[in-house]
């Protein structure tokens, strides 16, 4: 248990310092590295060039070298490590309106002619008379009327190169790709992830996003501009648990 706070305590100092690193040098661009958020741990990555050229075997008498990845072959992406280029044109547009009314009244009474003949006795305890054939009366009336409007308007058009990250069972391919650019004290984020289908990839090696199942798309930055414009902590928990 205590080495468990005491790992957590020096998590949080180390994450305190970074923030306060950043906050004086600015953000700082992630290592380049191999995509592995979508990547299984069982996942086999293909052998290095130097490899490859180890193991394939000369070819007597001919041109061509086994194995090679140019000459008339198939140079789309297909096997885990190979890249692609993912085309993200994104502009929708949405606009609804809808509008509701409902009123509703209602009127009940109710009574008796006769009442074991305490018809009489009843009269004189209410000195302002008493009517057994109104006995009971209720009147009701509701009214209700809402009205709301959605416009909604994106635009995003950005290219990015995706890595093959696995092969599925059936020859689908799973990608991933991330992008960082840095301009003064802000770092502008780009990752794509999701499920394309070996036909759909262009002979030109690209995809559009709107062929890209299970897709994540995200863009966004870090930095002082970003820090800024977001809410402080303290207020985004009190709006999130204020009841009022």
């Amino acid at each position: 248990m205590r080495t468990a706070l005491t790992v957590a305590a020096a998590a949080l100092s180390l994450t305190a310092c970074s923030t306060a690193v950043e906050a004086v040098r600015g953000p700082e661009l992630a290592p380049i590295g191999y995509p592995a958020a979508l990547v299984p741990t069982s996942q086999v990555y293909l052998p290095s060039p130097e490899q490859q050229r180890a193991d394939r075997a000369a070819s007597a008498n001919s041109l061509w070298r086994v194995g090679a990845r140019t000459f008339f072959g198939d140079q789309r992406a297909r096997n885990v490590g190979d890249i692609l280029t993912v085309d993200i044109n994104i502009d929708d547009r949405a606009q609804t309106q809808n509008s509701t009314q409902r009123s509703r009244s209602n009127e009940i009474s109710g009574g008796v002619t006769n009442l074991f003949g305490l018809e009489t006795s009843l009269g004189r305890a209410f000195p302002g008379g008493f009517d057994a054939g109104n006995m009971i009366g209720m009147e009701g009336e509701s009214s209700a009327t809402g009205s709301g409007s959605v416009n909604r308007s994106e635009r995003v058009n950005l290219t990015i190169a995706a890595v093959v990250t696995d092969v599925l069972a059936n020859g689908n391919l799973v990608i991933q790709g991330r992008q960082e650019v840095r301009t003064n004290r802000e770092v502008r984020e780009l990752t794509v992830a999701g499920i394309v289908r070996p036909e759909d990839i262009s002979s030109a090696n690209t995809i559009r996003h709107t062929q890209i199942a299970e897709a994540r798309i995200s863009y966004g930055g870090r930095g002082d501009i970003s820090r800024v414009q977001a809410t402080p902590a303290a207020q985004s928990l009190v709006e999130r648990f204020s009841p009022f």
